[in-house]
C-alpha cells in the first residue's frame, strides 16, 4: 500500500485514523485471508480470515467476517482463476474455520465507517459477487458454496453468488440474513434480491427468513430453496468433491493446464496528481473537483492469431486496456471522493482500434480472447455504476470508434468539436466517430441492453437510423444528426461551453447527481443486476444514515453491547 494518507473510516471509540490509500493490486503472495488449491479441473478457495488483518485499525475480523481488504483478495482470485487457470472448470468456495463459513461484513467496521466508505464497500462487494456469477455464465467455471458452517448476512450473500449451495448437516449450522432483526439495516450485497429472483424462494417464506435472525437449516433450508442440499459431516468431503467433479464434467470451458496468462502486477505510476498506466493517463484538477482521463488507441496491429494474442499476455492491448481502466475506476472512486466529474478523451489511430476489434470477434471462441471480451464488458459495467458525472470530449485526434466509443456512450453527455481548433492546429483533421457492432451487443449493460439500445430506448426509428450509420466515419454534423452526441459546437463556443458545463456540475449536489444519473443510465427492463445496484443506490444511501441504524442508539452502534437499538417507530 502507498504511504499517502487520506481520511478513511473513523473507527468507533478510536478517533480519526489516517488510513493508507486503498490498493486494489494484489496477488497470491500477499493474501492474508484466502488460500487457493488446484486439483486438475477443480479449484478450492478457502476463506480463513486473519482477525488482525483489517484494512484499517480499530476492529477485529472475528468469525470469518470481512471488510474491503478481504473482498479485494476475493476479486483478485476470481480474475486469476479465469486468466491463469483455464483448466479450472469448477470452484469450491469453503471456509477454513470449523462451524463458521462466514459471518458477513464486519459490524464494527460498518458501525465506525463514514457513509461514503460503507457505500463504496458494498458496491465493490456487489461487483465481485457479480463477477463470480459471470464466471459461471460466460467462462464455464461453476462455483459451489460448500458451507461447512454457518453462513450469516454477507456470508450467505457470498454463497448466493455461487451456482450451487451445499450446507453441512451438523444440527447447528444455518443460513441467515439477520440484518433487519439484529442491525436495523438490509442485506447490502444482493441478498434479498437473489433469494427471490435467483433462488425463487416464495415471498412469504423470504419474509420469514429475512426476519428470523437465527435463520434455517436442514430440510427446511432445502425445501424452501435457500440451499440445494445438506450433507452429513461424515460424508462431507467425498460428496463435495463428487459435486465439483460432476460440475467440471459438464463445463464448456476450453482451456488447458499450462495455457494460462499470468496477471503480473499492473504497472502504474502516481506522480502528484497524475496517474499513468500503459494506454491510460489521468490528471486530477483538485480545485475544480475534476479528473481528465485520456485513453490511447493501440500503437501496433493485433497479433497474427489468438494463440499469439495469448502469448502476448498482459501486454495484449485489449487486456492491458481493461486492466488499466479497471484499476483507475476503483482507485478514483474509492480514494478520490471529492473528484466528482470525470472527463474522458481518447487519442490515437482509429484504424488500429478497429483492427483489434475485428480480431476480438474473429477469435471470440478462443478461451483467452473470450476472457478478454468478458473483462472489457465487466470494466465498462463498473463505469456504468460509478457515482460520478461522466463527460466525453470528442476532438481532432480522438479515437472514439468501436470499443473505445463505448466510453463515450457510457458517459452522461458527449461534446464534439465542429471542425478544428483554428488557433491551435488549423490543419488538423476534424474529429469523427464510428459505430460498429462492438457498440450493439458485445458489451451489454446490467439491463441486458447495449449502450446504443439504452440511449435510444423506446425510440426505435432513432435506433434504426443510428444502426444504419454503423461502419461510417461520422463528423460532428452527422454524429449530431444521428443522436450520438449531446452537442456539436465550433471552436468559438466549444471551450467556453465545456468550461461552463464542468463548473456547473462541480457546483451541484453530488448525492443528487448520483441519484439522477443512476436513474438515467439504466432504462428499460429490470434484471437481477439492475435491481441489486438500483436498490443499492437507494437503500444504502438511506438505510445506512437512519438513526434507527447508525444513530447513537441505533442497532449498528449497539450491536454486541447487550442492548437493542432504540427505534423511531414513525414509518413513512
Amino acid at each position: 500500500m502507498s504511504d499517502t494518507t487520506l481520511e478513511k473510516p473513523t473507527v468507533e471509540g478510536g478517533g480519526q485514523e489516517p488510513a493508507p490509500v486503498v490498493e486494489f493490486r494484489t496477488g497470491p503472495d500477499r493474501y492474508r485471508h484466502f488460500t487457493v488449491e488446484y486439483d486438475g479441473d477443480v479449484a478450492t478457495v478457502k476463506l480463513t480470515v486473519d482477525e488482525q488483518g483489517g484494512l484499517v485499525p480499530g476492529y477485529e475480523l472475528k468469525m470469518n467476517s470481512y471488510d474491503l481488504g478481504v473482498d479485494i483478495e476475493l476479486y483478485d482470485i476470481v480474475q486469476r482463476m479465469r486468466f491463469e487457470h483455464p483448466e479450472v472448470k469448477s470452484v469450491i468456495m469453503t471456509s477454513g474455520n470449523e462451524k463458521m463459513f462466514c459471518a458477513g461484513a464486519n459490524i464494527r467496521m460498518l458501525a465506525g465507517s463514514p457513509h461514503s466508505w460503507k457505500v463504496n464497500f458494498c458496491k465493490f462487494t456487489n461487483e465481485t459477487r457479480n463477477g463470480i456469477e459471470d464466471a459461471t455464465a460466460n467462462s464455464g467455471q461453476k462455483w459451489i458454496a460448500a458451507l461447512n458452517g454457518t453462513a450469516a448476512g454477507g456470508g450467505y450473500e457470498l454463497a448466493l453468488a455461487c451456482d450451487d449451495i451445499v450446507l453441512i448437516d451438523d444440527n447447528s449450522s444455518t443460513v441467515s440474513l439477520p440484518e433487519v432483526p439484529l442491525l436495523g439495516v438490509l442485506p447490502g450485497t444482493g441478498g434479498l434480491t437473489r433469494v427471490v429472483d435467483k433462488r425463487h424462494v416464495r415471498k412469504d417464506r423470504a419474509d420469514l427468513f429475512a426476519t428470523k435472525s437465527e435463520g434455517y437449516r436442514g430440510d427446511t433450508a432445502v425445501d424452501w430453496g435457500l440451499v440445494d442440499a445438506t450433507i452429513p459431516r461424515n460424508s462431507w468431503d467425498e460428496e463435495i468433491t463428487s459435486r465439483a467433479r460432476a460440475a467440471a464434467a459438464e463445463s464448456s470451458r476450453g482451456g488447458a493446464a499450462g495455457e494460462g496468462v499470468q496477471l503480473t502486477e499492473l504497472a502504474r505510476t502516481i506522480d502528484g496528481d497524475t496517474i499513468t498506466y500503459d494506454h491510460v493517463t489521468a490528471t486530477i484538477d483538485r480545485a475544480n473537483r475534476r479528473v481528465d482521463i485520456t485513453v490511447a488507441a493501440p500503437t501496433e496491429a493485433p497479433p497474427a492469431d489468438a494463440e499469439a494474442a495469448r502469448a502476448q499476455g498482459v501486454a495484449y492491448y485489449p487486456l492491458a486496456l481493461a486492466r488499466a481502466l479497471d484499476d483507475l475506476i476503483l482507485h478514483l472512486r474509492t480514494n478520490e471522493l471529492l473528484i466528482g466529474t470525470w472527463v474522458i478523451r481518447t487519442t490515437g489511430d482509429q484504424a488500429l482500434v478497429l483492427e483489434h476489434d475485428d480480431r476480438l470477434v474473429e477469435w471470440a471462441d478462443h478461451w483467452f480472447v473470450n476472457e478478454v471480451n468478458q473483462y472489457l464488458k465487466r470494466t465498462l459495467k463498473r463505469l456504468d455504476v460509478t457515482s460520478r458525472t461522466l463527460i466525453a470530449v470528442i476532438e481532432p485526434g480522438s479515437a472514439f470508434v468501436g470499443t473505445l466509443l463505448e466510453l463515450a456512450l457510457a458517459a452522461d453527455r458527449q461534446y464534439m468539436l465542429e471542425g478544428v481548433y483554428e488557433d491551435v492546429d488549423p490543419d488538423a483533421d476534424p474529429a469523427t466517430i464510428r459505430l460498429t457492432d462492438a457498440n450493439d451487443g458485445r458489451y451489454p449493460m446490467g439491463n441486458g441492453l447495449s449502450r446504443l439500445e439504452s440511449r435510444f430506448f423506446g425510440r426505435d426509428e432513432d435506433l434504426d437510423a443510428a444502426r444504419a450509420a454503423k461502419g461510417t466515419d461520422l463528423d460532428s454534423a452527422a454524429a449530431d444528426q444521428a443522436g450520438l452526441v449531446t452537442m456539436a459546437l465550433d471552436d468559438i463556443d466549444f471551450e467556453e461551453e465545456l468550461r461552463i458545463v464542468l463548473e456547473e456540475r462541480a457546483a451541484l449536489s453530488p448525492d443528487a447527481l448520483t441519484g439522477m444519473e443512476a436513474n438515467h443510465r439504466f432504462v428499460g427492463p429490470e434484471t437481477t443486476e439492475t435491481k441489486i445496484f438500483g436498490r443499492l443506490t437507494a437503500w444504502q444511501n438511506w438505510i445506512f444514515i437512519r438513526p434507527n441504524a447508525s444513530g447513537p442508539d441505533g442497532a449498528l452502534r449497539r450491536y454486541g453491547s447487550g442492548q437493542k437499538g432504540e427505534y423511531n417507530l414513525e414509518r413513512v
